[in-house]
């Protein structure tokens, strides 16, 4: 019964999916009389697909494990750097790397897209374990910072080997593979596979460990072995999302993969609800979206003579309080830790009507 509910929900997801590709495929600007809207809209729907990659990757992590990583950015940028290198051919290699050749087997190695993607989930994992081994034994801000420093040294060795990377130069040219088949289909499989683990024996032990670690343990669970299993797939689906990324911006820098860029993701994981799924799905949805409608915020306006200068970073601050505001409000997020059914409606509901209360000035 509970396979049979799942194929329905699944196939209602596919079906919404290919509604939604047919329709971004169509005449958007015709449809909607906005110049422009057919390339800007496409690229916001597939910015929406990526975005929930990593949402869904991190809150593996963070929401159902119950552990503090703020390293997802770093395995992005692993990721981004892997299918960029493979998928370019040697002129555009040659173009990039004008300063310093590129090393000699990468410069010659080119792959179809696909591989490529699988080899920069994969680097993104193995490269989880090296940092998950020692990193995994830490608990709580500990783990974080941990996390925190080995997304930094990611980003300052690119930086840095531009023998590989090209340094502060950046990758150009980046063959642009990616389409709404590319980015709605993986992130359907991520769900896929996330909602699949979440729902097996594994996933129960993942959440008595985010429950009482010290219950689980005497349970008999292996602690150290499930959360390294978990910080993998979380990292390879991050190294998924950013080698998508990579193939629709056409043009990566070190610069992109700051904190900032693990702080968006985890804006999207505390929106939609630690431990929700469907919860990620929506917040990586309104925060893409926001992020492109505030962009007003930071462009110069001219009024007549009057002149209102941009401020640059202000979405961040508006963002920034948005999560104070929903900690404030919805301690658990929107979806809390339910799904996108009857009941999670229902659920959300209530909260939104408590939140309409207000006793003493604060919301109960």
């Amino acid at each position: 019964m509970r396979l049979s509910r799942f194929l329905k929900r699944d196939l209602v997801i596919l079906v919404l999916a290919a509604v939604v590709i047919a329709w971004a495929n169509g005449d958007l600007e015709g449809l909607l009389g906005i110049p422009g809207w057919q390339s800007y809209g496409v690229r916001i729907i597939n910015m929406c697909a990526i975005n929930a990659i990593l949402a869904l990757s991190l809150n593996l992590v963070n929401g159902f494990t119950g552990q503090f990583s703020l390293g997802h950015a770093g395995f992005m940028a692993l990721g981004a750097y892997t299918t960029a290198l493979l998928t370019m051919d040697m002129a555009a290699k040659d173009r990039v790397f004008f300063m310093t050749p590129l090393v000699e087997p990468l410069r010659n190695l080119t792959l179809p897209f696909l591989p490529s993607l699988i080899l920069a989930g994969l680097i993104a994992g193995l490269f989880s374990l090296v940092v998950g081994i020692p990193a995994l034994r830490l608990r709580g801000d500990y783990l974080g910072i941990a996390t925190l420093g080995f997304a930094e040294i990611i980003r300052l060795i690119i930086q840095n080997v531009r023998k590989v990377t090209n340094g502060a130069l950046g990758l150009k040219g980046i063959p642009q593979v990616v389409n709404l088949w590319w980015t709605l289909g993986s992130a359907f499989i991520c769900y896929l596979m996330l909602r699949n683990l979440i729902n097996s024996s594994y996933g129960r032990a993942l959440k008595s460990i985010r429950e009482n670690e010290t219950a689980a343990q005497a349970m008999g669970i292996d602690l150290f072995k499930h959360k390294l299993l978990s910080f993998f797939i979380s990292s390879f689906w991050a190294g998924v999302g950013g080698g998508l990324l990579a193939s629709l911006l056409t043009t990566i820098d070190p610069v992109q993969f700051k904190f900032h860029l693990t702080f968006q993701v985890l804006l999207m994981v505390v929106l939609g609800g630690m431990g929700s799924l469907s919860g990620s799905i929506i917040a990586a949805g309104i925060v893409t979206y926001l992020m492109e409608f505030l962009r007003i915020v930071e462009e110069t306006h001219y009024w007549g003579s009057i002149t209102i200068p941009g401020i640059p970073g202000l979405r961040m601050v508006i963002f920034s309080l948005a999560l104070v505001l929903v900690v404030v409000w919805y301690p658990k997020g929107l979806m809390g830790d339910s799904e996108l059914t009857a009941q999670g409606v229902k659920a959300f509901l209530g909260r939104f009507r408590k939140t309409l209360r207000l006793k003493g000035g604060r919301p109960v």
